[in-house]
């Protein structure tokens, strides 16, 4: 690899070097987003048990 043309996760890892805290913050945002579409997303696709 060459430092002219540096991979997307290089470039990646520098972003969130400089920014820093606000990378962490829009990560943590987007992680409880993603789990609370699953969560959702079973809730509404759960099995209907008889006498439930």
């Amino acid at each position: 690899m060459t430092d002219e043309n540096p991979s997307f996760t290089k470039l990646a890892m520098r972003n969130m070097v400089r920014k820093g805290k606000l990378s962490l913050t829009h990560f943590g945002l987007t992680a409880l987003g993603f789990l609370g579409f699953i969560t959702l997303v079973a809730w509404l696709g759960r099995p209907q048990l008889p006498g439930g």
